[in-house]
C-alpha cells in the first residue's frame, strides 16, 4: 500500500507540547511541579497551555484521593504526583473530605493577562473551587461594541421612532 500526500498532511491536528523541548518526562515532571504548587497553595499561576494540561491530572488526583488513604492505587498516584510528601496527607485528610460532595470538576481555571515583559505568553490561574481566597474577578466582554448589537440598536431606535406618536 502507498500512502498519498494527503495522507502526510495534519489537517490542523497537532500535539500538545505543554513542557516544551525536553520530552514526556519533563512534561510530566513540570505537571508534578504544578500539581504539586496547587495543593500547597490552592491556588497557582502559570501559562495557558501547562494549566491546562495540568488541570486533568489534578482532576483524576482528587477522585482517586476521595477514595481514602488505605486504596493502593490512590497512594501511587498520589506518591507519584506529589513531589513534597509531606502534602499527601494534606491531599486525603483536607481537601478529599472537602471535595467528597462533588462528582466533578473540583479545579476552576481563567485566563488571565499576557506575560509583558518576557514572552507575550498566555497566562492562566487555577484553583480549587471553595477556596479561603477572594474569588477570581470573571472577565465580561463589553458586547455593546459589536456589531450584531449596533444594528439591533439601531432597528430598535427605528422602531421607536415609527411607533412613537408626532408631536
Amino acid at each position: 500500500m502507498r500512502l498519498s500526500a494527503a495522507a502526510w498532511i495534519s489537517h490542523g491536528r497537532v500535539q500538545r507540547r505543554a513542557a516544551g523541548v525536553g520530552g514526556p518526562a519533563t512534561a510530566s515532571t513540570c505537571c508534578a511541579a504544578l500539581l504539586t504548587g496547587l495543593v500547597r497553595r490552592r491556588r497557582i499561576e502559570a501559562s495557558y497551555a501547562r494549566v491546562d494540561e495540568m488541570r486533568f491530572y489534578a482532576e483524576r488526583l482528587i477522585d482517586y484521593a476521595k477514595c481514602g488513604d488505605s486504596d493502593p492505587k490512590a497512594m501511587r498516584m498520589a506518591n507519584f504526583w506529589l513531589t513534597e510528601k509531606d502534602l499527601i496527607h494534606k491531599l486525603f485528610k483536607v481537601l478529599a473530605p472537602r471535595f467528597q460532595p462533588y462528582s466533578r470538576n473540583y479545579t476552576q481555571m481563567l485566563q488571565i493577562p499576557n506575560r509583558d515583559r518576557i514572552d507575550r505568553a498566555k497566562m492562566a490561574v487555577i484553583e480549587f473551587k471553595g477556596n479561603p481566597f477572594p474569588p477570581l474577578p470573571i472577565p465580561r466582554r463589553d458586547s455593546e461594541k459589536t456589531l450584531v448589537n449596533q444594528l439591533l440598536k439601531g432597528y430598535r431606535d427605528d422602531v421607536w421612532q415609527t411607533k412613537r406618536p408626532a408631536s
